[in-house]
């Protein structure tokens, strides 16, 4: 875990759910008298920045965990900021969140998105006002950060898995599987769109994350063209959570049976079969 120094900014609440949670209104400094953590290079942008009732507090959008400089502006897609995290797509991440957690899923738990009154200047020359999205986690390790952890520390979040398995599974990349799948089912049948099903955006508690690029019909794309679209990107998130699968079955070093995995789609309504091409 890397420590940076950061710097604590006056602040504007834009979005809450609980006005009793600490805010933590950090931006990274070397100049700051604050300390957030970072797990690995996978998480860029987002820090550990306290701990809440045996939760992690997550921040993001405080600046880069790599590089000398906290943002880089590449002028590529107007005030997008590396390092940064724009007003329009925290507003998304944190309603989404909210609107997923209610149908039963498994999701980090959204605590505000707040607006901190300190001006950054881009290259293209626009000013902008840092946007944070602060949320809690039951474990800050994501699924991509198995390269970075200790085992023990893996096997940990693992055992707790076992209260989860409801069909008796002997392989834990099942009972993971179970609950994902699940959750899958649960998003498609509410034509809800995560849009970034990856080993990045699942914790090893196995909490969904990052809402920013999802929609659903409470609130759908704002672009056209986007919105025309939606339909034809759900079956690749089916795929998607099958490479999450595979992807723990070979972190925890487990032989992985295609044809069970392939069953456990089906009983959720996902049959694999007809997506199926011959070649010739």
């Amino acid at each position: 875990m890397k420590r940076f120094n950061a710097i604590a900014c006056p602040y504007t609440i834009l979005k809450q759910v609980n006005s009793d949670n600490v805010v933590y209104p950090y931006l990274r400094s070397e100049l700051g008298d604050k300390e957030i953590s970072c797990i690995s290079s996978h998480h860029g942008r987002s820090y550990i920045v306290g701990r809440s009732d045996e939760r992690w507090v997550i921040s993001k959008g405080n600046g880069l965990s790599y590089t000398q400089y906290a943002f880089l502006h590449t002028r590529e897609f107007g005030d997008n900021t590396l390092g940064l995290l724009l007003e329009r797509d925290a507003i998304r991440d944190f309603t989404l969140g909210v609107e997923i957690s209610d149908l039963g899923i498994k999701t980090n738990r959204m605590e505000y998105v707040i607006q901190l009154e300190k001006e950054i200047l881009l290259s293209n020359g626009h000013l902008v006002k840092p946007i944070l999205l602060q949320y809690t986690v039951e474990t800050p390790y994501r699924i991509c950060d198995a390269p970075f952890l200790m085992r023990n520390e893996i096997v940990a979040e693992v055992d707790k898995w076992e209260k989860l398995n409801k069909r008796g599974y002997d392989k834990a990349h099942m009972i993971a599987a179970d609950l994902l799948v699940h959750n899958l089912q649960l998003l498609h049948k509410h034509k809800v769109l995560h849009n970034a099903i990856t080993p990045q955006n699942y914790t090893w508690a196995l909490e969904l994350l990052d809402f920013e690029l999802s929609c659903s019909p409470k609130h759908p794309y704002e672009n056209e063209d986007d919105r025309r679209y939606v339909k034809e990107l759900f079956s690749r998130e089916i795929l998607h959570t099958y490479e999450i699968i595979n992807y723990i079955a070979y972190c925890l070093g487990e032989a992985i049976d295609y044809a069970q995995v392939d069953e456990l789609f089906e009983s959720y309504g996902f049959d694999l079969s007809v997506m199926e091409v011959q070649a010739h």
